[in-house]
């Protein structure tokens, strides 16, 4: 028996590959299994080659696995493209109607099967993905009861016919795999825990962290990989007395939110790449203003319309420096589903709390990939407004109007919202005094930004650094950021069974960079190695730039949209040692 496999299905996109894969993982996670699942498609609505790879492990993963157990495929291009994956030994099952073909040169096992001949046969050949998850059943040696609940979830709305139609096709394609192939003892998988957890991609925790944060209004533009975000509190926000509002642009929902913030409302806007370059301007109101709020980037591969359905990790240098002029900010790069929930709520405490833009800075890999997640634990969830003055009254100011900008010690000016008595003042994009009047007394210019940049003086960020350096004298440390860790986390496995010594560092709190964090981890090593999806060591430069140590600091680069496997950072980081 083993106690993990990967399981990917192919074919054309509109085919049903997505459900076919989450059919398949949402049955194993209900037994127990955890699993983590990617996918590969096209930036097209229909047609182009796409893919969903699933592993299923008895214990947490993180990362996409470096080979391929089973290959379900839909045509020949899947073969093609995705064979050279398969271990030795491994299978691959295809619909028998398009004459696959098997890899030359390869040892695997392919069986022919009638996806579609047998879904017609049961009334439609939109069924043959049903068909194949059958198949899949019968090589892992898996109860077809399992899946039973499954179906009637996402049918039962449809009727008892169409879930018993869908259970008899997973049931042929099970029995016909069992005829032709008997028992694949290789694939049998240990038995799960059996217990309950969550499945989910990082865009809907990071949805569910916002309403768990108190965010009751979102504004956004449709863009991949972060419209799920939208999507998912579209469904949600209105039984809770909130509104999603689809703008024309980018630059009407970063404005909306920022009014919506200033009025009092926990707001949040999610972008990607091109959507937060024309954010930036806004970012920069929210900033001198002293706005709060939330914005999420999930970072696709640029620049420019670039690869929309690709991974990267190149917009961490934009995420800090691309407003003019200069403000205060955060950004937050959490590294798994459950961190993504978990500091999307922090984030509107310490928006609020410090009265900034905060950025939650992920990666198509990490919002759009699915994995396994522990049950929320809602105590750890708390609300904190800061300086936002309660009730329908504030107490009178002294002069003519509320200092909504007061210089005060730790840099935070007391807030109100409209409609608050006593709390009066003016707000605009230009500098102006404590009352918010337009002013470029270069007196009150350099108090004001000093009030502003000192203000994240006294962030406390929970583990800024996520980190295992359980040597003192570590050959290296391997430094990675959002979806990374996992893989970084498997690549270690095998230098550990080698003997040697590595540590490892994921940075959360990209900016204000968490350099006191990070300096004693570095001079635990003799080598600092960055692993990192963009062409140009972004995290790189800035751990030189604000640790120092750069003779001893060098990058593991990757750009081509496609995520690191464990053995990718295993090889190229053993190169550099």
């Amino acid at each position: 028996m083993i106690d993990q496999l990967s399981w990917k299905v192919g074919g054309q996109q509109g085919e049903g590959i997505d459900s076919t894969g989450e059919i398949f993982a949402i049955a194993l996670n209900r037994l127990g299994y955890y699993l983590y699942g990617y996918r590969h498609f096209s930036s097209r609505i229909k047609g182009g080659h796409t893919s969903n790879k699933i592993r299923v492990s008895t214990k947490q993963r993180t990362a996409i696995s470096d080979t391929l157990d089973i290959l379900v495929a839909f045509d020949q291009e899947t073969i093609d493209v995705n064979s050279p994956e398969l271990r030795q030994g491994g299978v691959i099952v295809a619909d028998s109607k398009f004459n696959p073909k098997a890899p030359e040169g390869m040892d695997v096992r392919m069986y022919a099967v009638p996806f579609t001949e047998i879904a017609e046969q049961l009334g439609t050949s939109l069924m043959k993905n049903m068909v194949a998850i059958g198949a899949s059943i019968a090589l892992l040696g898996l109860p077809l009861e399992s899946f039973t609940e499954v179906v009637t979830e996402l049918f039962g709305k449809k009727g008892q016919k169409v879930v018993d139609k869908n259970m008899e096709a997973i049931s042929r394609g099970a029995e016909y795999v069992k005829n032709e192939a008997g028992v694949l003892n290789d694939f049998e998988l240990q038995p799960a825990d059996g217990k309950k957890r969550m499945y989910l991609i990082g865009n809907d925790a990071i949805a569910m962290g916002a309403i768990a944060g108190g965010c009751r209004f979102m504004s956004a533009y449709p863009i991949t990989p972060s419209s799920e975000i939208m999507e998912y509190l579209i469904k949600k926000l209105p039984d809770l007395g909130g509104a999603v509002i689809q703008t024309e642009d980018e630059i009407a929902a970063i404005t909306m939110a920022i009014g919506a913030n200033y009025a009092g409302v926990r707001t949040i806007t999610a972008s990607s790449g091109p959507g937060l370059s024309l954010k930036t301007e806004a970012i920069g109101l929210a900033g001198e203003t002293e706005t709060p709020i939330v914005i999420v980037n999930t970072q696709r591969g640029g620049p420019s319309t670039g690869m929309p359905t690709k991974t990267e990790q190149s917009d961490v240098n934009a995420m800090i420096y691309s407003t003019h002029g200069e403000i205060p900010k955060v950004v937050i790069a959490p590294s798994t589903v459950e961190e993504a929930f978990y500091d999307t709520a922090e984030a509107f405490n310490i928006a609020e709390e410090f009265q900034v833009p905060v950025i939650l800075i992920t990666d198509l890999q990490l919002s759009l990939g699915k994995q396994t997640v522990e049950p929320i634990d809602l105590s750890k969830v708390e609300i904190r407004r800061g300086k936002l003055l309660p009730g329908n009254e504030v107490p009178k100011p002294e002069g003519e109007m509320f200092k909504r900008y007061e210089v005060t010690e730790d840099g935070i000016s007391p807030r109100v919202i409209p409609g608050q008595k006593n709390g009066i003042h003016h707000m605009t994009g230009v500098e102006h005094n404590e009352m918010g009047r337009p002013t470029e007394d270069p007196i009150i210019r350099v108090k004001q930004m000093d009030k502003r940049l000192n203000k994240l003086n006294n962030l406390k960020f929970p583990n800024p650094v996520v980190s295992d350096a359980k040597y003192d004298d570590a050959e290296v440390l391997i430094v990675g950021m959002g979806s990374t860790r996992g893989t970084i986390e498997e690549a270690r496995e095998r230098f550990e069974a080698e003997g040697i010594k590595t540590n490892q560092a994921h940075v959360r709190l990209i900016y204000p960079f968490p350099a006191e964090e990070m300096k004693p981890l570095m001079e635990k090593a003799k080598k600092v190695i960055v692993v990192e999806h963009n062409a140009t060591g972004q995290l790189t430069d800035q751990i030189k730039l604000r640790v120092g140590m750069a003779d001893k600091v060098s990058s593991v680069l990757k750009y081509d949209g496609n995520p690191f496997l464990p053995s990718e950072v295993y090889n190229r980081v053993k190169e550099l040692l």
